[in-house]
């Protein structure tokens, strides 16, 4: 069973939305070189629209651990599908999750507060006072409400949604849930629910409710008055003047109380749920209504065209954009120009042209919206149609530590042989540049080893490179899709088109930060 980010936030001081971290490489989707690469932080804030703690969590864990099943993902776009459908079912889980954020952090509270000694204000989020009386009642009036609200939403349809609302309900039958509600009965045996005291019932027990008043020592106080009163009448009258020496005892019945309490049940019953399963999956549920919610505001507020991806089932990756934009950098910019991708039967292309030009964000773009069609969500672009990876590598020129003993080469080829390895014909790799740091003719022997390598495993290979004379050689072999990044009046228009790029525009990119030969003349010029 997948953890849930309860699970995740078990050592934690308080839940954080990026706890998840990418899976080492070959066991996830992407491992955390990729994700750096990839930038999926930015991608993230990006397409990130969830109102809970846990929303925002559960969607930054679907892009650092996409799904890789083709019936998974399908599953969610069905659901968004349905939440389109069905305006009253999405604005029924609208109201649910605003609801849950307005009061996500009482619970949290409960699971993760610190207690303050006594009389210290509160000062944090994180901290509770008192006893914890009116934290656990907050906690227990956000699970009612959540499961409260879930039983009035209209029914769905589709598997993904009542798997959803079905973990929500199914809390309600929980013993988590009778614990939380009460009343709890501490016994030598432990804490039991009510449930569990109807079956052993003979045990002595403490009943233990989230309140000072407790009606069971009044009842007692009470009774022994009454007893008083009727065996001992002078013992009533001579109460009076006894009463300024029993006073000091109210004094002591607070902290005893309040003590025992806190000690005995809350601090047992929020370690319990905080480790509970069923409290994990109750809240991952939540947060994946949230997420669903987040993917349809990402869709009203981008600015241009979004499509849920058609999937399709293949032996090797293949992928097909049209009008693809880069969720990071087209967003709030109604100029960015997007571009198209068809790799087939093709499996390898190669981005030249110079720098500036577009190559990373090219395949950025392209990494990047296979991310989110795995997270289940809308990509940018008019139409797409891809399989389902699983794996997405993204290598690029990385600098070799002195550890590694084997300088720039040595370090990026490690990298290259972590990636093909793990790699299958249903993989998506970039290779940003190969061969760096040796000499042009051991580059081009390695670089075409290493390229040979990936198209007879069969996966999509999409190789960044200004070495126009390494794709020249595949070209005339009939092997892959070359493709450059076009320039118009020196300047770049950020298309990528069919050809392959023979000029760098080295100058111009000196020129552009002010250390083209020119200026480095006129700084020694100037010195005195």
């Amino acid at each position: 069973m997948k953890e849930t980010l309860l699970q995740t936030w078990q050592d934690l001081a308080w839940p954080s939305i990026t706890a998840v971290k990418p899976l080492p490489t070959g066991e996830g989707v992407i491992d955390q070189a990729a994700f750096n690469t990839i930038e999926v932080d930015k991608l993230f804030e990006s397409v990130n629209y969830a109102t809970t703690t846990v929303g925002q969590a559960v969607l930054y864990r679907s892009l650092a651990r996409p799904l890789s099943e083709w019936d998974a993902v399908q599953a969610k776009q069905e659901a968004i599908q349905e939440l389109l459908d069905k305006p009253g079912l999405k604005d029924a889980i609208t109201a649910l999750v605003a609801q849950a954020a307005s009061h996500e952090n009482d619970f949290y509270r409960l699971l993760f507060g610190k207690f303050l000694s006594s009389f210290e204000p509160v000062r944090e989020p994180d901290e509770i006072e008192g006893y914890g009386y009116a934290r656990y009642r907050q906690a227990v009036r956000f699970m009612r409400k959540l499961i409260a609200q879930v039983g009035q939403c209209e029914k769905p349809e589709s598997r993904y949604l009542q798997h959803l609302f079905g973990t929500i309900t199914a809390f309600a039958d929980s013993r988590e849930f009778s614990l939380l509600s009460g009343p709890v009965y501490i016994t030598e045996n432990g804490l039991q629910s009510k449930e569990e005291r109807r079956k052993f019932w003979w045990l002595p027990a403490i009943v233990f409710k989230p309140r000072m008043f407790k009606p069971l020592l009044f009842v007692i106080a009470f009774a022994g008055y009454g007893l008083l009163k009727y065996f001992a009448p002078e013992a009533i009258a001579a109460i009076p003047r006894f009463a300024p020496f029993f006073s000091p005892l109210l004094l002591v019945y607070f902290p005893i109380v309040g003590n025992f309490d806190r000690d005995h049940a809350i601090n047992p019953l929020r370690q319990l749920f905080k480790r509970s399963p069923a409290v994990g999956e109750t809240l991952d549920a939540l947060g994946q209504l949230d997420e669903l919610l987040s993917f349809l505001k990402f869709k009203e507020n981008f600015g241009h065209a979004v499509v849920l991806p058609e999937l399709i089932d293949s032996d090797h990756h293949r992928i097909n954009f049209a009008d693809a934009k880069n969720p990071v950098l087209a967003k709030n910019n109604p100029d960015y120009v997007g571009n198209g991708l068809v790799l087939d039967e093709d499996k390898l292309v190669m981005v030249t042209g110079p720098n500036s030009g577009g190559k990373t964000a090219f395949c950025k773009t392209i990494t990047q919206l296979q991310l989110l069609a795995q997270s289940g969500g809308f990509v940018p672009a008019q139409t797409a149609t891809l399989t389902v990876a699983d794996r997405i590598f993204y290598q690029c020129p990385e600098i070799s530590h002195l550890s590694d003993g084997e300088g720039r080469f040595g370090t990026e080829l490690k990298r290259t042989k972590e990636i093909f390895l793990a790699s299958t014909p249903r993989s998506l790799v970039v290779l940003d540049e190969l061969s760096e740091g040796t000499t042009f003719e051991e580059k081009m022997e390695s670089s075409q080893n290493v390229l040979n390598g990936f198209y007879r495993k069969g996966n999509s290979t999409i190789l960044i490179t200004h070495n126009h004379q390494l794709v020249d050689i595949f070209a005339n072999k009939g092997v892959g899709l070359d493709r450059q990044v076009e320039f118009a009046d020196d300047r770049p228009t950020y298309r990528v088109i069919p050809g392959i790029s023979r000029v760098s525009h080295a100058d111009r990119v000196a020129k552009k930060i002010g250390f083209s030969k020119e200026d480095i003349d006129h700084y020694l010029e100037d010195k005195p």
